[in-house]
């Protein structure tokens, strides 16, 4: 399954909002160097579909803000419990 994520890199919270079925926008704290914004996109990801980091990759998009992740195991793609539209980390 692909996704598209706006990332907003130097946020003062961590954040993800779902836009639409395979859109989402990613709030996070860390600054657009050295993939470190990249990577904390991953873990958020990871965190919201309730999957390992491994399962999760950046496909398109490596330095920009308009990115693409593919996710596999896509059949266990419900978000974790308290999924909500723009929930904090």
């Amino acid at each position: 399954m692909l996704i598209k994520v706006k990332v907003f890199p130097n946020s003062k919270k961590e954040e993800i909002t779902k836009k639409s079925e395979d859109s989402f926008e990613v709030k996070i704290k860390e600054k657009p160097e050295r993939g470190l914004a990249n990577k904390a996109v991953i873990r958020t990801l990871s965190s919201y579909f309730n999957i390992s980091e491994s399962k999760i990759r950046l496909t398109k998009g490596f330095k920009e803000k308009n990115k693409i992740f593919e996710i596999t195991k896509a059949q266990n793609l419900a978000p974790n419990s308290h999924e909500a539209m723009g929930r904090n980390i």
